[in-house]
């Protein structure tokens, strides 16, 4: 099965994939979430800049995460498709009409403007899936995927939560828990963990006391370690160890769900016409 990932990240489309033998064809220009990858995966072949992909053939399976940046509500005065980053979108489209893949997903964020949506519904031919990762982890993530895999419903509600995924506090590291109160535009990140975290995102670990995304209340207030980003984010611990925990913050922050991924995969047939495509 040949696989090209563009916006490839740490690689969470080839975790989906599991044990199934793949040629898996990245594009991806961060060093580290390269070297998360390469950690992982040894035999990933890796691309670069996907504005220089091209010449490709006989790919079984396209799929991308195409950059929000300009595209999600946490953006002020977003440019929308417009923008720097989000217009790569069109790269993803570019390669798609190059390569005729048997099957394709995109992804991106379910808070686009509606004018943006519309463009790339237009463009990619089908109607985007809402998932929400929630559904499969204890992280609340709405996504959109358009993709011509003929997805039946939403994943099973697994009701994981917070209390499911954590360390024990004595694992914790003493900076990880908060030394002054909270301020009043952090409320909203405080979770008790009978509760659901909020949204990973790359920007999240910068600029404010606790550098987190997810404030969880156990016998103290703290933030969420890297080890528990990656159970968000239905990878496996330690997943991106051998980067700084900022860089993992982030790489986890702009990855996928992997179980979400592996749902949607589940739904390509056995079998293909050219019989190329086996995977499940």
């Amino acid at each position: 099965m040949k696989v090209l990932s563009l916006f490839d990240g740490i690689s969470c489309l080839r975790v989906a994939l599991g044990d199934r033998e793949v040629e898996y064809l990245a594009s991806e220009i961060d060093p580290y979430a390269i070297k998360v990858s390469k950690a992982n995966y040894p035999d990933i072949k890796q691309l670069g800049d996907v504005k220089k992909v091209s010449g490709l053939e006989g790919i079984d399976l396209l799929c991308g995460g195409s950059p929000c940046t300009d595209l999600s509500v946490a953006k002020k005065d977003r440019k929308g498709l417009e923008g720097e980053k989000s217009s790569l979108f069109y790269e993803y489209l570019r390669i798609l009409r190059e390569t005729k893949p048997k099957w394709f997903i995109l992804e991106n964020v379910n808070s686009m403007p509606k004018k943006d949506r519309d463009i790339i519904t237009k463009e990619m031919g089908v109607e985007p899936i809402m998932i929400d990762a929630a559904l499969v982890s204890a992280q609340c993530r709405k996504r959109l995927f358009w993709t011509n895999i003929p997805v039946l419903g939403l994943p099973t509600d697994r009701k994981i939560f917070l209390k499911d995924i954590l360390q024990t506090d004595a694992d914790i590291d003493e900076k990880m828990f908060l030394k002054s109160e909270i301020k009043p535009r952090e409320k909203k990140q405080l979770k008790k963990d009978d509760e659901k975290s909020v949204c990973l995102t790359a920007c999240n670990y910068k600029g404010s006391q606790n550098n987190g995304t997810t404030l969880v209340v156990t016998e103290r207030i703290r933030k969420l370690t890297p080890v528990e980003c990656e159970r968000l984010q239905s990878l496996p611990d330690d997943y991106t160890k051998g980067i700084s925990n900022t860089q993992r913050y982030r790489c986890l922050g702009n990855a996928f769900n992997v179980e979400v991924i592996k749902f949607i995969l589940s739904f390509i047939p056995p079998k293909t016409d050219n019989n190329r495509l086996k995977i499940i």
